[in-house]
Formats: structure tokens, C-alpha cells, sequence
């Protein structure tokens, strides 16, 4: 027995701390005096309730009872506690809520129903206490404690100890607070509770509430619903507004949650609870006439939001999109609030039950004298009082019979939205078929039966049945799966304002197929365009995005993209590097090809180039025609026509060789322009070399006694020319076959573009070419140099010089110029060294010789070119 005390005094103690108040703890001791017998250990002959017990606003006895509890009003009466008289009985106040009667007369009617069954539960009788809650902790905790108590209220039979609990089951409450209260008293003792409509997460814990059961999806899935559907529509920057209760800061909590993932920021997080100062509901309608956020979250009950609105109208708001919680977006009471117009939100399942209409309207005066709950609203409805022949106190008139149920239009008869509804009903019918696995077999029920405590609670986790196409279970944590319907208000063409089905969302479907859209939705401007409602504009591709400093992640710059780098996507976090042979287009929002560039034909540079190129080999070839038709000429014989020649052909393949360096490099043309290039040139070198030591020896051969001329006769000079010609053809058979030049992407010179060029393969191969070549330029001139002297008019040595001089000059300033030349400039100075050079040696050397053979005939003759020789002969 003491354990007992100790247990309900825990009980006790644990309500007392959560409501935080004394009347609670006061008025839940009045009635812990029922269980004095066990509390003292003794057994008095009465036990005496100190208080006094609330009636049920609808009462039928039966065999076994089911309770209820609804918040048909939202408020108690007001009472200062003095703590020096007893406390007033707790009285409901406000106006009542008829929505919520509808609801208490679902679970009438469903008990109703059951009892004419001949399946469910055959000859037994159910019966039905229902109380008003007034949207109270306290009032919820006194009927909780009166409904396990087992008082016989309406026999007034209280000095009964022996009797058990009036009840086998609870259906509600219709709040997730006052539920948790009720279910902390219901599950200390065994009873099971299934509530319509209490959806705080925190009620799946089984640890805390282990009797809890509940026919309407958990907050759980309905606010990762909500996220979803805020991502999916594409608004990231949001105003929050909840009720200061269990429902709404667990619910908004766990939508703040699921909106992180989602990368949603939230603007503001407000909350209001209808009991608060006036004042904290004008600070809240400030926060959101001042927020820059279009799309606002209300995660509120119907009589919390009730008055946020009422507040809102009060003055000008910019156009907002309200997204709802079931509480309320299904709730025609809401429907007078013209700025919700295009609010969407999730309610459950619209649903049909046949007969419930007519059950709602076959009222008569009698049955409803019967009921407090029902005369109140009677007389509220139709401005008639029932009770003027023993009450005048009322001010009304007396009803006088024709009123009919059938003419109103209020929550009450509006049976076209039964969502909350069909809740209590399949409620209801849970528990009848948990009460029937227990006292029915196959054939007959047993009224009897002594149903334990926890029996209802165990039947209740394997129910599974189905009733007007409406599945009803339970899973492990007493909730049903998740399904809701995506409810948008529509404006009518008679101006009304209706709920429209426009979606759905099923939890027990893939993840990613769990929502759908069957239909459009209108928005709060009348139109089906997505209202926005960003911190910051979206970021275009080719763009990034920069959170500002000191702001939620949605309130960002967008940053144009770096040198190089793309975004393909809006609202990119980071910008992508391209590929090495990839550039970005100009909006950077594409990694195009690299345009390829090299010296092409069909340039103006490469035509130029070519056009000298073809133009110096015609000037060679003409200069050998003129030489050959002039070959017996005294300037021929005089300058070794076979080297001049051999010369002018050198000379034309090195105008050609430079062709070679235009057009797409390939890698027979990366190896051919080199090794041409190398071997044409010496070629040309060695012809001039050898020129220029036959002039030497030719003038030393005129001394008396001489005979160089047969050491350096025709055969030397033309083994001479072989000779240097072989050694710069064997560097250049090393140069290929060790390490030859190839196609290459530069890609260094330039970021945005491509040069293909030939890689020089070995730069040993390449230096030691133009070395040799060099070098025999050298030796070439210092030997013309020394001729400089000679006579004139024999001398070819000084236009050699000259010729020299030009050809060293290029190719020195070529080397800097070479080296710093970007891209396809790198091959025109190559060129452009090639043809310079080529057309100082055939310009310096054959174009004086020309233009006396064409244009001075009389000056090529052999006395004329050693006229000057003997004039200075000893």
C-alpha cells in the first residue's frame, strides 16, 4: 500500500511541475481522496470526494464505457485564489467551438453505430462519457483522474471504493498539451488513450506516454512534409510563427529542423499562445508586417491563430503566402480571414461517413434539454432559450419549435470537409475492435468479462482493419502511417473561399515519390506563378555564391567567377575549373574547346610570309636562268658558276624550306621544317665558303710561283661543300632519331587559347643545328673579311662580307626574339630570319652580278673585270 502512495503521489508531483501552478496540484488532491483506503493502509466504512466532480457533456451508460474529451471551449474561468476558501469548481467560458462539438458527436455517433452492429460486438452495449476540456491543462487532468476514479456521476454515487475505472478507453484530447496530461495520468494506470488530433511529436515516445495511440499522422512527417514542399516551391527565406505549446514548439521545431537540411533560413520564429498579453500578439504583428520574407510557416493552433490574424487585418500587410499546419488550414472557422486566400498546407484525408449528417441534424428540443452542451449551443444558434419557463435570467426568447438544425450554416452542419472528423470516428472504432478480440469468440460476447487494464492497450497494437475504405493501425509507436492531403484555399466565383484537394503526400511511399501535385494551386495574387520569396536573388551560371557576413547562408552576393573557372547551375556554391584544353565561354557558364592557333595559309601574316617565301625562291631561280644563258660570260666563269649554281639552288630551297613552317603542324612537318631548314642552309653556307676561299686562292694563285689553285681546284671546293654539308646532315639524323620534334598544345603562353607548335623535341638537336650553321657563317666571314682588299673589280669578297654581316645580324637578333616570341609569332620570326637572311645573301652576292650582265654588258668582259688587277701589277 505504500507503494501505491508513493506512486500516486509521483503522479502528482510530476503534473503539479509541468502545469506549474497550485490549483492543479490542489484540485488533483481533492481527488486523490478516493484512494484513501489504499493510501492509509485502513478501510473506513465511506470514502468523502472532497470537491466537486464535472458532469459529462454527453453521457450514455452501457456495458462498456469509452470517455472522450474535446476543447469545445477554449478557455476556463478566471478565479483569484485567496488560499482561504475552497476553490470554485472549474467552468469553461468563451464561445463555444462547434467544430469541436461535431467532433464529440462523431464519437456519439460511431458508438451508435456500433451498437446496432451484429459484427462488432453483437449484444454488447457500449456507452460514452464526453467532456469539455476547455482547451485546459487543469480541466484535462481533473478528467483524466475522474474518468480512471470510476465515479458513477450522474447516480451520484461516490461513496463507492470498490468500483473500477469508469472507463476502458479514452478518445482525445483534441491539443497535443492537454493530451500529454491526460496521457501521464492514463498511462500510470493502465488505460490507453487514442486522441484525433494531439500530433506532438514528443507523444511516439513509448518510454513516456506507453498507452498513447493516435489516428492522425505525427508532426514528424507532417513538418519534413512542409520543408519539402517549401524547397520544392523554391522559397529559401521564411517567416515562422507557432504556438507556445507542446503542438507548436515541438512541431516547429522539428520543421526548423528538417528546413535546415532542406537550406531554407528562416527570417523570424514567433510564438503566441491565445492566453498571452495583447501586447506579445502586436509585438509578433509587427515582426511580420516588417519582415522582408513573402512565404510565412504558422504552425498554430485554430485558436491561437484565430487572433494572430484577427490582429494582422487590423492594418495594411504586403502580400504574404501562408503555409498551414493541419490544425487550422482545414478548419472552416479560418475561412473569414480574406489575406490567407492562396494558403496551402496539409490536412488528413478528406472522408465520407454515411449517416453522419442526418445523426448531426435529427436533433430534437427533448434530447437536446438532456445535454448542457447541446442546449448551449442550440440557444447560441438559433438566439432562443430552452430553459425560459424556470429561468428568465437569459434575456432570450422562448424557442417555440420551429427551429431547425437544417437551416444553420456553421462548423457544426458543414459535414463537406470531414477530415478531423473521421479521426474520432476511426478512434472509436479502434477501441471497439480491441474491446471485441477481448470478450468475443467466434459465436457470442461476454459482457463479464473483466477487462484488465492493459488488455486494450495490447489489442490495440495488433488492430488492423478497414472501415468505409479507411484503413485503421498502428505501428510500434501508436501512429497510423502518415498520409495527408495538400489543401490550397481557393477563391469561388460566388467570392467564397473553399478548401481544394491539389495534392498528396503518402510517408509509406520511396523516398523522393512521397509528394505530388494532381492539380494546379492558386497563390495568394490569384495567379498559378510561384510567388518568391528569397533573401537574395537566385545566382545566374557563370556565378557563385558569397554569403554576407553576419547573415543566414540565403542572404548571399553573387560573385562572378573566376579567370578559368565556371558554374552550369543556379545558385552554384563554388565555380568549377576548366579543363587544360578547355576555356570558358563569356558568361562562364560552359567549358568550350580552346580555339587552336597557329600559323595557318589562310591569315594575312601566313599570306604575307608565304608570298615572300615563293617570291624569293622565283627571284633565286630567275638569277640561276640569267646565269645560265650567260654562262660563257667572263662575270660567270670569273665567280665559279658551278658553286653559284649550286648556290642559287641552296638559296631557292631555302626561300621554299620556309613553307614548310606554315600550316597545321603535323609530325612530318615538325621534323622536315627543322632538318630543310638546317641542311638548305649549310648547303648555302658551304657554297659561299667555298666561294669565298676560291677567291682567296685565286688571288694568291696570280703571285709568281704559286700553285695553291691545285690544292683548292673544283674537286676540293665541291668535296669541301659535301664534307660541311655531311656534318650538319648527320646532326640532324641524331637530332631525329634520338629526341625529334613533335606536335605540341602549348598551353602556357596564353590561358584562353591553344598555340599548337612543334616542341623542338631535344633543344641540344635544335641549338647544335643553328650552332653549325653559325659557325660556318662565322668562318665564312672573318675568311671574306681578310678578302676585303682585293681589287675591286675582281673582288667578290666584300659583297660576301656584306652578305654576311646581314646573315649574322638576323640570325643574332633572331636568338632574343626567338626566345621571347609568344604562340604563332614564334614561327614568323623563324620565318621571317629565314627570308631576311636569304635575301641578303642573294641580293648582296648575285644582284650586283645581274644587274651587269642585264643592265652593263659592256663591263662583263675579262679586261674590264682585270683591268684594275693591271693597273696595280708591279
Amino acid at each position: 500500500m505504500r507503494t501505491n502512495a508513493h506512486f500516486t503521489f509521483g503522479v502528482l508531483a510530476e503534473l503539479a511541475e509541468e502545469m506549474q501552478v497550485n490549483l492543479v496540484l490542489t484540485v488533483t488532491i481533492l481527488y486523490i481522496t478516493r484512494l484513501c483506503p489504499a493510501l492509509c493502509g485502513v478501510h473506513p466504512v465511506t470514502c468523502i470526494l472532497q470537491g466537486d466532480p464535472q458532469p459529462p457533456g454527453l453521457f450514455k451508460d452501457g456495458d462498456f464505457v469509452i470517455g472522450g474529451a474535446f476543447s469545445i471551449h477554449y478557455y476556463l474561468k478566471a478565479e483569484n485564489h485567496t488560499y482561504t476558501r475552497r476553490p470554485q469548481p472549474l467552468e469553461c467560458s468563451g464561445s463555444m467551438d462547434t467544430r469541436e462539438l461535431r467532433f464529440g458527436r462523431a464519437l456519439q455517433f460511431a458508438i451508435e453505430e456500433i451498437n446496432n452492429s451484429s459484427d462488432l460486438l453483437p449484444g454488447i452495449t457500449l456507452g460514452y462519457h464526453i467532456y469539455d476540456s476547455c482547451a485546459s491543462v487543469p480541466m484535462a487532468i481533473k478528467i483524466a483522474f475522474q474518468l480512471v476514479n470510476g465515479f458513477d456521476l450522474i447516480y451520484n454515487d461516490f461513496d463507492s471504493c470498490a468500483k473500477s475505472a469508469a472507463v476502458t478507453a479514452l478518445v482525445g484530447e483534441t491539443g497535443s498539451t492537454p493530451s500529454i496530461s491526460m496521457s501521464r495520468v492514463f498511462s500510470r494506470f493502465g488505460y490507453p488513450q487514442v486522441s484525433h488530433f494531439a500530433t506532438c511529436a514528443c507523444l511516439s515516445d513509448k518510454r513516456q506516454y506507453p498507452t498513447f495511440f493516435r489516428t492522425i499522422p505525427s508532426d514528424h512527417h507532417q513538418a519534413a512534409a512542409l520543408a519539402r514542399m517549401v524547397k520544392l516551391f523554391g522559397w529559401t527565406w521564411i517567416g515562422a510563427v507557432r504556438s507556445d505549446s507542446d503542438y507548436g514548439n515541438n512541431g516547429m521545431a522539428s520543421f526548423l529542423k528538417a528546413a535546415e537540411k532542406e537550406g531554407i533560413c528562416v527570417e523570424y520564429s514567433e510564438a503566441y499562445y491565445r492566453t498571452q498579453p495583447h501586447s506579445k500578439l502586436k509585438r509578433v504583428a509587427d515582426v511580420i508586417r516588417r519582415s522582408t520574407a513573402r512565404v510565412i510557416v504558422a504552425f498554430m493552433a485554430s485558436g491561437d491563430i484565430y487572433f494572430l490574424l484577427e490582429e494582422l487585418s487590423k492594418q495594411s500587410l504586403p502580400p504574404l503566402q501562408w503555409i498551414g499546419s493541419e490544425t487550422w488550414i482545414v478548419d472552416p472557422g479560418m475561412l473569414r480571414f480574406n489575406l490567407c486566400i492562396g494558403a496551402v498546407g496539409f490536412g488528413v484525408p478528406r472522408s465520407v461517413i454515411p449517416g453522419f449528417r442526418n445523426f448531426l441534424l435529427n436533433l430534437s428540443s427533448d434530447e437536446v434539454l438532456k445535454s448542457p452542451l447541446l442546449t448551449e449551443f442550440w440557444e447560441s444558434s438559433f438566439s432562443c432559450s430552452l430553459r425560459q419557463q424556470t429561468d428568465s435570467s437569459s434575456g432570450l426568447p422562448a424557442c417555440d419549435g420551429t427551429q431547425d438544425l437544417h437551416t444553420l450554416q456553421n462548423p457544426y452542419t458543414d459535414t463537406s470537409q470531414l477530415r478531423i472528423t473521421n479521426m474520432v470516428y476511426k478512434a472509436t472504432y479502434a477501441i471497439a475492435h480491441a474491446i471485441h478480440a477481448i470478450v468475443c469468440n467466434n459465436k457470442q460476447c461476454d459482457k463479464n468479462i473483466k477487462i484488465e487494464r492493459l488488455q486494450i492497450t495490447d489489442q490495440l497494437k495488433r488492430v488492423n482493419f478497414t472501415k468505409n475504405n479507411y484503413p485503421v493501425s498502428f505501428d510500434i509507436n501508436g501512429d497510423p502511417v502518415a498520409t495527408y492531403e495538400l489543401v490550397n484555399w481557393q477563391l469561388q466565383d460566388d467570392a467564397s473561399i473553399d478548401f481544394v484537394t491539389v495534392g498528396h503526400y503518402d510517408a509509406s511511399q520511396p523516398k523522393g515519390q512521397e509528394f505530388s501535385l494532381s492539380r494546379a494551386i492558386i497563390w495568394n495574387d490569384g495567379s498559378v506563378k510561384v510567388p518568391v520569396s528569397v533573401c537574395s536573388e537566385s545566382c545566374p551560371p557563370g556565378t557563385r555564391k558569397a554569403t554576407q557576413k553576419g547573415r543566414p547562408v540565403c542572404c548571399y552576393d553573387c560573385i562572378t567567377c573566376a579567370e578559368g573557372e565556371i558554374s552550369n547551375e543556379t545558385d552554384s556554391l563554388d565555380c568549377h575549373t576548366c579543363q587544360p584544353e578547355y576555356w570558358p565561354n563569356k558568361e562562364k557558364n560552359k567549358c568550350l574547346p580552346k580555339p587552336v592557333e597557329f600559323l595557318s595559309w589562310d591569315e594575312i601574316l601566313g599570306i604575307i610570309l608565304a608570298a615572300f617565301s615563293v617570291t624569293g625562291s622565283l627571284l633565286a631561280l630567275s638569277m640561276a636562268l640569267v646565269f645560265y644563258k650567260n654562262r660563257a660570260s667572263a662575270i660567270v666563269k670569273a665567280n665559279n658558276s658551278e658553286l653559284s649554281f649550286l648556290l642559287l639552288f641552296s638559296l631557292t630551297l631555302c626561300f621554299l624550306c620556309s613553307l614548310t613552317f606554315i600550316g597545321r603542324p603535323t609530325e612530318w612537318s615538325c621534323m622536315l621544317r627543322h632538318t630543310a631548314f638546317g641542311i638548305t642552309f649549310v648547303l648555302c653556307i658551304s657554297c659561299i665558303l667555298g666561294k669565298t676561299i676560291g677567291v682567296l686562292m685565286a688571288f694568291k694563285a696570280t703571285l709568281p710561283g704559286s700553285n695553291v689553285m691545285k690544292w683548292f681546284g673544283p674537286a676540293q671546293q665541291r668535296l669541301s661543300v659535301f664534307g660541311f654539308t655531311l656534318v650538319q646532315v648527320l646532326i640532324c639524323v641524331i637530332w631525329l632519331t634520338t629526341s625529334p620534334p613533335f606536335p605540341y598544345n602549348n598551353m602556357q603562353y596564353f590561358k584562353e587559347k591553344v598555340i599548337l607548335e612543334c616542341s623542338l623535341g631535344s633543344a641540344v638537336g635544335f641549338w647544335a643545328v643553328l650552332g653549325y650553321i653559325g659557325l660556318l657563317a662565322f668562318l665564312c666571314f672573318v675568311l671574306a673579311f681578310l678578302a676585303r682588299k682585293l681589287p675591286d673589280n675582281f673582288n667578290e669578297a666584300k659583297f660576301i662580307t656584306f652578305s654576311m654581316l646581314i646573315f649574322c645580324a638576323v640570325w643574332i637578333t633572331f636568338v632574343p626574339a626567338y626566345v621571347s616570341s609568344p604562340g604563332k609569332f614564334t614561327v614568323a620570326v623563324e620565318i621571317f630570319a629565314i627570308l631576311a637572311s636569304s635575301f641578303g645573301l642573294i641580293i648582296c652576292i648575285f644582284a650586283p652580278k645581274c644587274f651587269i650582265i642585264v643592265f652593263r654588258p659592256e663591263q662583263n668582259n675579262k679586261k674590264h673585270l682585270m683591268g684594275k688587277v693591271s693597273s696595280k701589277a708591279p
